[in-house]
């Protein structure tokens, strides 16, 4: 193939190795982006890529670098809009929501006190989660007032401004798992049930991977919520509560590591094959208006 590919990543974990060796396998030759020696001068284009596969690890680099990348008509996956809709789980739930995907009663608020007028409304227990992050960090879930209290005392002390906006959310008891679906274009791939004692079921807190049949209503709300997001290359987070599903995050820079082997799936293969169709496509025309000062 003539194609030019860039992989955007950080440093590499066994994701991208699994990619690389995805399109290696395939006769494709790709270049790497490494994030940390990237300098963009804005006024020029940046490198050609028929394609740019996005993989940082920072939400900030990959967010800016995807704007830039778009704004010169180089097509990546994923798109800035997805990546600036999923990076921020207030984005993302307005999108779920506004597209009528089931997602979990959530309240925002600015201050300290109408953070505990809105936990309280709630109902305790209650989970106050950062707009942005990853990895089931800073997550807490709140039991009563004084633990309530004490925690947004904490967040503004620490005086940032992400801890100055609560986000707020009713805390769904699980039956000792969650479920993440795996949608790449328009296709659920696969899901993995992540298995543990804990509340908090991200596996890169412990949880367990067993494979999860993809029912069609798994495949239903799956494709919904990567649909309300912009599409492309995204895990699903599902809870289940009393026969009902709700959707809490879609993540746009997925790990894939501990799923492969338990739902015998090719999910490498399946991106890399996505990022070759999306290669093949149209270019948009870059939104680049003259200047009024030309």
């Amino acid at each position: 193939m003539n194609l030019r590919i860039g992989v955007l990543c950080s440093r590499i974990r066994v994701e991208e190795k699994l990619l690389f060796e995805a399109f290696s396998g395939r006769g494709v030759a790709f270049s790497r982006i490494d994030d940390r020696e990237l300098i963009f001068e804005l006024e020029q284009p940046p490198p050609h890529f028929d394609v740019v596969l996005e993989r940082c690890l920072h939400h900030s680099r990959a967010l800016y670098s995807l704007r830039i990348l778009n704004g010169w008509g180089i097509k990546t996956v994923n798109s800035y809009d997805v990546a600036m809709t999923c990076g921020d789980k207030i984005n993302t739930t307005t999108a779920l929501l506004s597209a009528g995907v089931p997602s979990p009663r959530t309240l925002i608020a600015f201050t300290p006190e109408s953070a505990i007028e809105a936990i309280e409304r709630v109902g305790y227990p209650v989970v106050l989660k950062p707009a942005i992050g990853s990895w089931g960090r800073l997550l807490a879930k709140i039991s009563d007032r004084e633990a309530a209290e004490a925690l947004l005392e904490h967040k503004e002390t620490l005086g940032s401004y992400q801890h100055a906006i609560f986000y707020v959310q009713e805390y769904v008891e699980k039956p000792g798992r969650d479920i993440r679906s795996f949608v790449v274009g328009d296709e659920t791939i696969c899901a993995i049930y992540r298995e543990s004692a804990h509340w908090v079921t991200n596996t890169a807190r412990g949880a367990r991977a067993r494979n999860c049949p993809v029912t069609p209503e798994i495949d239903r709300i799956s494709r919904a919520a990567a649909a309300a997001v912009g599409g492309g290359v995204l895990a699903v987070d599902i809870l289940e509560r009393d026969g009902e599903l709700l959707v809490g995050e879609v993540n746009y820079t997925m790990e894939f590591r501990n799923s492969i082997e338990v739902t015998g799936v090719d999910i490498p293969g399946r991106i890399v094959e996505y990022v070759l169709g999306v290669a093949g496509r149209a270019a948009p025309t870059p939104n680049r208006p003259e200047s009024i000062l030309a």
